[in-house]
């Protein structure tokens, strides 16, 4: 899957996937092989984290 590479975009684009599909992060990388601990490494870089019980980047 081709995911946006400006951060911020890439921000709405996963919190929106992951509030349409109900999915974990974790579910959602693994759906689209995507490697799930280089993603969660560019989001922390930008200041966003993952909020594990609301499924959601902050």
């Amino acid at each position: 899957m081709q995911i946006p590479n400006d951060v911020f975009i890439l921000f709405s684009f996963l919190n929106t996937q992951l509030r349409d599909t109900g999915m974990t992060l974790a579910e959602f990388c693994e759906e689209h092989q995507l490697d799930c601990e280089a993603l969660t490494e560019k989001m922390n870089a930008a200041g966003f984290r993952y909020d594990e019980a609301q499924r959601r980047f902050r």
